[in-house]
């Protein structure tokens, strides 16, 4: 049957930003036709999308599934239902299971069990060294043929410069970018969040800019003298944008995401203790959070990412210093993205290249709104007020530090492959 999106704004970067109608059959975009255009077939199922936008599936390319491992925090399943309420047609897992994704074994698990649910699709990140322990490098080729898009040890990161230099090397061979988790243990060792007067007045052991920025500027080092692809996660501070930047006018092929609550939040978050405002990098001060934005008005900040990073009840309500890092972000990241695009400082288009086109370019995939392309679609109600209730969230966990806050904007459906795997009612 032939679905018809009917009365969208339909806003795909550098292919078209206007009304028209998209037609969607056999899994792919099947057409688009001026609103005032009769049904081509007889038989047609119409969405009324009036006064949306409908763009390119949104694509996450920083998550954590938690499986294998880890079920009792968040499941394939329960991750992947909320990337599709969240509007995300794709995500990209984190390899910090149990065990590790280091072994085709493990990639292959991931790719067959998101097939099995048939939800958003998974492209999963491999580990650059076995067990994550920065030593030997993991088996790449094995890895890639089973699905792996990329490389990481996110939540650790690889301290021997030797081991990334090779990592890089092996990975620049295959054609896979290499994720990194900039980190410095040695400065960040003990810290629970931003070093500075806010933690001085609470009493907490704080993480210095430098422990993230010494290592975004190792790596983009060694991405120069490699030639290898290389993209920095989650930024968090005005030091690493600037290292970025620079690497960037001199030719490194470096990327970079941040995610929302870098520049929705600061330190400040954390002043009464707050554990779902822990996460690792830390929340930093106005002046990083203004340089986050920064970056991403002027293209220094390629994607928004999520690090959707669940933890149950018994890790978040715990002493602060004794609380696990992270917070979760598929379902609301949208909506508190959408706050830079009313407050002017990025367009709609630039909005959907950071979420959508960049995110697929970084895969290697073409997810233009064209006749033949896939049908990874998401439509968002850019009007819908709402106040962001964890009781409503479908992720298995409900660590977030955004409990309360009202937001304007949120996705109204997001279709996988031709498929409606979310519909708001």
């Amino acid at each position: 049957m032939l679905i018809r999106f009917k009365g969208a704004r339909i806003v795909d970067p550098g292919n078209m930003d206007e009304e028209q109608d998209l037609l969607v059959k056999n899994g792919l975009v099947h057409a688009l036709i001026p609103p005032t255009a009769e049904d081509p077939e007889p038989e047609v199922k119409t969405i009324d999308v009036t006064g949306m936008i409908l763009v390119p599936g949104l694509i996450d390319l920083h998550v954590h599934l938690r499986e294998p491992g880890h079920e009792y925090k968040e499941t394939i399943e329960s991750g992947l239902r909320a990337a599709a309420k969240g509007g995300f047609t794709g995500v990209c897992p984190m390899p910090n299971t149990h065990p590790v994704n280091d072994n085709a074994q493990v990639t292959q698990f991931i790719v067959n069990r998101a097939k099995e649910i048939g939800l958003s699709r998974v492209y999963p990140v491999g580990a650059i060294s076995l067990g994550l322990k920065g030593t030997t490098i993991s088996e790449y080729s094995d890895m890639k043929q089973a699905g792996m898009v990329a490389i990481s040890d996110d939540g650790r990161p690889v301290e021997d410069s030797s081991v990334i230099r090779r990592a890089m090397e092996y990975a620049s061979g295959l054609g896979l970018p290499v994720i990194s988790h900039s980190e410095d243990l040695s400065l960040a060792s003990g810290g629970s969040m931003n070093e500075g007067t806010v933690a001085t007045r609470l009493g907490l052991k704080g993480i210095p800019n430098a422990a993230e920025s010494i290592m975004v500027m190792r790596d983009i080092a060694i991405a120069e003298l490699t030639g290898a692809r290389l993209h920095i996660a989650h930024v968090s501070c005005e030091e690493s944008v600037d290292a970025i930047r620079h690497g960037k006018e001199r030719g490194v092929r470096v990327t970079c995401e941040t995610a929302p609550h870098y520049f929705t939040l600061t330190d400040q978050a954390v002043a009464d203790y707050d554990t779902h405002a822990k996460m690792n990098p830390p929340l930093r001060t106005e002046t990083d959070r203004l340089a986050i934005i920064k970056g991403l008005e002027d293209g220094t900040i390629d994607m928004i990412a999520t690090d959707h990073a669940p933890h149950s009840k018994l890790e978040k309500e715990v002493e602060f210093d004794s609380a696990l890092f992270g917070i979760i972000g598929l379902e609301t990241s949208l909506s508190l993205s959408l706050k830079l695009v009313q407050d002017g400082v990025i367009t709609m288009e630039t909005l959907v290249e950071k979420m959508s086109r960049n995110p697929a370019a970084f895969l290697g995939m073409d997810n233009r709104l064209i006749p033949g392309n896939v049908a990874d679609i998401t439509v968002i109600d850019p009007e819908r007020c709402h106040v962001i209730d964890p009781a409503t969230f479908v992720s298995k966990s409900r660590n977030t530090p955004f409990s309360g806050m009202e937001v304007k904007g949120d996705v109204f459906l997001t279709m996988v492959q031709g498929g409606i795997v979310f519909q708001r009612s």
